[in-house]
């Protein structure tokens, strides 16, 4: 299983949030580079970065600092946030971005996402953030009519090859995964299931590798020092 440490970018610092809420940042850092070349550093080989920003305007506020993560350091760097047309696809990738990750967009515009998954293939992700059962949008401040499971079902139709599936519910709350979650969908479906959300220690790690999920974000639990990175790969392992 890959380990994805994470870096939540806004206003060109690492942050997170705490259950999607704006309201509730916690900076962690004002040199997201730093956090990256760390985490090469203790192992690690990809990194997941949220553009907090672009997430609600659709904007990319923060393309330097990705560019420099993606070029500075020997990670695969995947990027989401506010990716909502072929010419930022393009641009994050024109970059040496290894993979962008459609979020609202793919909700709200199919014909944009069959476009980028024709065009790109792999290098297209689908970020399926979950609240309440249904596919939530616009940096998590909207649902969608979509049920989780329903629209899993269409991306794969569509031949998304990864899906990034967050609880947000569990999202920075240190209360561990959702696994009955995680192991349904990974029953259910054939594509790449990332875990996103509540990955709070080396035992969810260790439950998420034994259901043969693809990948596994950590966030809050590294900035607070409740996972060890080094410790979570070899779990992963």
């Amino acid at each position: 299983m890959k380990i994805f440490p994470a870096i939540d970018l806004f206003d060109g610092k690492a942050v997170r949030l705490f259950k999607g809420d704006y309201n509730q940042m916690t900076v962690y850092s004002e040199n997201p580079i730093e956090i990256a070349l760390d985490f090469e550093s203790k192992g690690a080989k990809f990194i997941h970065i949220v553009d907090l920003e672009g997430a609600k305007d659709g904007t990319t506020p923060n393309i330097g600092i990705v560019k420099q993560i993606a070029n500075e350091t020997g990670l695969f760097t995947e990027i989401g946030g506010g990716i909502r047309s072929i010419e930022t696809v393009k641009k994050y990738l024109d970059s040496g971005i290894d993979r962008v990750i459609l979020g609202t967009a793919a909700v709200k515009d199919p014909d944009f996402l069959r476009l980028a998954v024709d065009t790109y293939g792999e290098k297209i992700a689908v970020g399926v953030d979950i609240k309440d059962g249904l596919v939530a949008i616009k940096g998590w401040t909207e649902t969608s009519e979509y049920s989780c499971f329903d629209f899993c079902e269409k991306m794969q139709k569509i031949g998304v090859k990864t899906l990034i599936c967050t609880d947000i519910s569990k999202d920075g709350a240190m209360q561990g995964t959702n696994r009955m979650l995680y192991k349904e969908l990974s029953e259910s479906f054939s594509i790449d299931i990332v875990a996103s959300g509540g990955v709070s220690s080396i035992d969810d790690i260790t439950v998420l590798r034994a259901l043969d999920i693809y990948g596994a974000i950590i966030g809050k639990a590294y900035y607070i020092g409740a996972i060890d990175l080094k410790e979570a790969l070899e779990a992963a392992r």
